[in-house]
């Protein structure tokens, strides 16, 4: 069958495969080492290296055939390295807690652009698009991030989300990504090494991909209404679990909240809703379907199981054809929405059913209200700051030009402001934010030159006919239908339930804590077994213990380099250990000059022994070395910032949501558990509860007998005495 070709940019004739079955066990290629080689190998035999780059970062494109239809779909992969990118820092990495890991060499980006992008060559600003169907990052040790799904209704013409989350599910199989899930360690020094001093903590040998769900299905939490029905989150038909919550919330909070709102029995709902206005609809829905499915539905979880299982009888609606039956359609949509801050680029995967509508004019925002919403650790008036030099820059631009383009390209727009602002990190993270956005008397968009296919950022003067696209930040607020009769709207029936059932649960508050625990639950990871399946190799867990004089002042610092390395059948012990030097500097900045002096299980062992019959392949090895750098900036994937997260619900760590910093303690804390509303703007100046409290204290006269009110999250917009 002849397929149509999309134009290719390589010099090397194209190889097609199936999509459907790309990636399966031994399509094309059969891969049994570490994800830092098989994606080597993968690249070479599945791929062709496209004839042009992305700002030095080579591209190789793999042809995909949509069987059914004949259609060829691309798939991209960009060889991002660490070392070159002005982004050398993972917030992904940061947001899902993996702040401490090593920063490794190179980055892959796997990417489906949309489809009327297919013909074309991609270019500055695709790792920022929301558009593409498929964006997954996987750091070359193997740890990734699933960035971006978009299925029919996201902007694909006929893949659903459930095809490309399959596809990416059998990538990540294929090539064996991973995430080394870790007991705690606490490091002693022992002599010259960091090692247990009494025995070595097990290593669980997990591959892990982690993703941020905050899907939605008309306006309702999708992660809490499957959750209720299935146990799980949308994702979890994957093998997606929790990783861990928002808001000090852990995985025992989870299951008990899943637990305590699935198991809600009808009867007693029907009881305790006796008092309450809509006690006669629901009792007469729970009674409907009951009839319908028979006796067997005894808890909320069998009523909305068998509610997303039965089709609408109604004739043909707005509502009663999208939702007729849930877990059978095809297609299913999976949007994405992605807050850019300076620590985190959490991933917002949003499920969606609506159908497709006229494109609506742009809306620009205040960036003052953006900023109030980026989660950044800096404080709003430093991002208005860097965004007033930027426009002026633009201006600047546009007033100087002669021919050509009045646009800044990313790369000038950020040299520009490094003129005035020393903190890069500071400049790329309000540049990420800049797009329909109004900046004094003058909009700041962004979009790709025509001529260059370079993403450029350009300014035009607010008008008083611009007003009508002025949208102030706001929140938008679900709107609910009442009962219209049980059966004639399957959607609104289980909007009515998932609003009164599980939201408005009356005078429960565990119900109600149980809800929004698992609101708070977003980061899930889908875990990968560790597989040995390659009978002419030897394949090792090399853990690395650095020596003391490397540590330095990190001692107490959890350390967690784990690498995979295979060997061939016959190897000596000095082949492991130069195997293990050349692994360990291939992934990680601070590991170039390596020396590996010594394996703790093979102490014994002469380095011209053979391997083969002393140990077992897939033990764990545990490796003394030395010469790491660990006065590099390119350390941990955390960055070089310093600072500190101490919120009174318990979060120590970065978790995705909105905070502000005191301004004398300068800690880390919620914005909602200081009482700022998600719509309100952070404070120009910010003093915590503790700070405050310890104000009021040195401020007092003494023996004074006044009153001062709570200090709780105090404001004070100019300054304070």
């Amino acid at each position: 069958m002849d397929f149509p070709v999309i134009e290719s940019h390589s010099k090397i004739p194209p190889k097609f495969y199936g999509f459907h079955t790309f990636a399966e066990p031994g399509c094309p290629i059969s891969l049994t080492g570490a994800f830092r080689d098989n994606i080597c190998r993968f690249l070479q035999e599945c791929a062709s290296l496209e004839d042009y780059d992305l700002a030095r970062m080579p591209i190789w494109r793999t042809f995909l055939v949509y069987e059914c239809r004949g259609t060829v779909i691309p798939l991209y992969t960009v060889e991002e390295k660490v070392e070159d990118s002005d982004r050398p820092f993972c917030d992904y990495c940061r947001s899902v807690g993996w702040s401490h890991h090593f920063v490794s060499k190179r980055k892959y980006h796997l990417i489906i652009p949309a489809n009327e992008e297919w013909d074309d060559p991609i270019d500055e600003g695709v790792f920022d698009l929301q558009t593409h169907l498929l964006h997954g990052l996987i750091h070359c040790n193997g740890f990734g991030h699933l960035i971006c799904i978009n299925g029919i209704e996201g902007g694909s013409k006929f893949i659903c989300g459930r095809e490309i989350m399959d596809l990416w599910d059998r990538i990540c199989m294929t090539l064996s990504v991973r995430k080394q899930m870790l007991r705690a360690i606490i490091v002693r020094v022992d002599n010259d090494f960091a090692v247990e001093s009494a025995e070595f903590i097990e290593f669980t040998r997990l591959w892990q991909v982690t993703v941020e769900d905050l899907s939605k299905k008309h306006k309702m939490e999708l992660r809490l209404l499957h959750g209720v029905s299935y146990g799980h989150s949308w994702f979890g038909k994957w093998g997606y679990r929790f990783c861990h919550g928002s808001f000090g919330v852990k995985e025992h909070n989870y299951e008990s909240a899943i637990n305590l709102l699935c198991s809600l029995e009808l009867d007693r709902v029907i009881q305790e809703f006796s008092c309450v206005k809509a006690c006669f609809d629901l009792q007469q829905m729970i009674q409907y379907y009951r009839n319908m499915g028979g006796n067997n539905l005894v808890t909320v979880r069998d009523l909305f199981r068998f509610m997303f299982t039965v089709k609408s009888t109604t004739p043909t609606t707005r509502y009663s054809t999208t939702v007729a039956s849930w877990p059978e359609r095809k297609k299913v949509t999976v949007t994405t929405h992605i807050r850019r801050c300076s620590s985190k680029f959490p991933t917002k995967l949003a499920l969606t059913t609506s159908s497709f509508r006229k494109e609506k004019p742009i809306k620009c925002r205040k960036f003052s209200n953006v900023a109030a919403k980026m989660d950044s650790r800096w404080p709003v008036r430093r991002l208005e700051h860097v965004a007033e030099v930027i426009a002026e820059a633009l201006k600047e631009k546009r007033a100087a030009k002669n021919t050509g383009s009045s646009g800044m390209t990313r790369q000038e727009a950020r040299d520009a402001a490094r003129l005035h602002i020393g903190d890069t990190g500071l400049i790329d993270h309000v540049l990420k934010a800049m797009n329909n956005v109004i900046v004094g008397d003058h909009i700041v968009s962004r979009s790709v030159n025509r001529s260059t296919k370079v993403l450029e950022y350009k300014i035009q003067d607010l008008k008083c006919d611009d007003e009508k696209l002025f949208c102030p930040s706001k929140i938008e607020k679900p709107v609910w239908t009442c009962c219209l009769g049980p059966g004639r709207s399957v959607y609104n029936d289980i909007a009515y339930l998932y609003k009164n059932v599980l939201l408005g649960y009356p005078g429960c508050e565990a119900v109600e804590s149980a809800a929004q625990i698992i609101l708070h639950s977003k980061h899930f990871v889908k875990e990968f077994p560790f597989r040995d399946d390659d009978a002419e190799s030897l394949m090792f867990i090399c853990i690395l213990i650095l020596s003391s004089v490397d540590l330095k002042a990190n001692l107490s610092y959890e350390f967690t380099a784990m690498e995979h390395v295979d060997v061939p059948l016959y190897a000596t012990v000095g082949d492991l250990k130069m195997a293990v030097e050349d692994a360990f500097r291939d992934t990680y900045c601070v590991l170039e000059r390596l020396q590996v002096t010594d394996i703790l299980e093979l102490e014994e062992v002469e380095d011209e022994e053979v391997l083969f019959g002393v140990v077992q392949s897939g033990m764990e090895l545990h490796v003394k070395g030395c010469g790491s750098d660990m006065e590099s900036s390119f350390r941990y994937e955390g960055g070089t910032e310093s600072w500190t997260v101490r919120c009174k619900c318990g979060a120590r760590d970065d978790d995705g949501e909105r905070m502000v910093a005191c301004d004398i303690c300068e800690e880390w804390q919620h914005t909602h558990c200081c009482g700022i509303g998600e719509a309100e703007t952070v404070p120009r100046l910010f003093v915590c509860e503790a700070c405050c409290t310890s104000l009021v204290t040195m401020h007092r006269p003494c023996g004074s007998t006044n009153d001062y009110e709570s200090c709780e999250g105090s404001f004070v917009e100019e300054s304070f005495a």
